[in-house]
């Protein structure tokens, strides 16, 4: 994928251009003080990254199969009960 690059004041000047180039596949590239800032990409690129990321993320299972499995003993602390009043 090709990306362009736009200062943030031409961005907000020509935004209806950044979309549109965004649009036809390119990541637009924001820079703010010449330093990039943002990327506009279009929605359906978006979804997709979306779908990639949500992929890659571990399920609730993969946490629990990935929990520690040391047996190691735990002291118990000899605490009384707290009185209530």
């Amino acid at each position: 994928m090709q990306s362009e690059q736009w200062s943030l004041q031409d961005a907000k000047n020509k935004l209806s251009a950044l979309v549109d180039a965004a649009q036809h596949g390119k990541a637009q590239i924001v820079t703010r003080r010449g330093i990039p800032a943002a990327v506009v990409v279009s929605f359906e690129e978006f979804e997709k990254l979306q779908r990639l990321e949500a992929m890659q993320a571990p399920t609730f299972i993969d946490h629990l199969l990935n929990m520690p499995t040391d047996d190691l003993a735990f002291e118990r602390m000899d605490i009384g009960l707290r009185d209530f009043d």
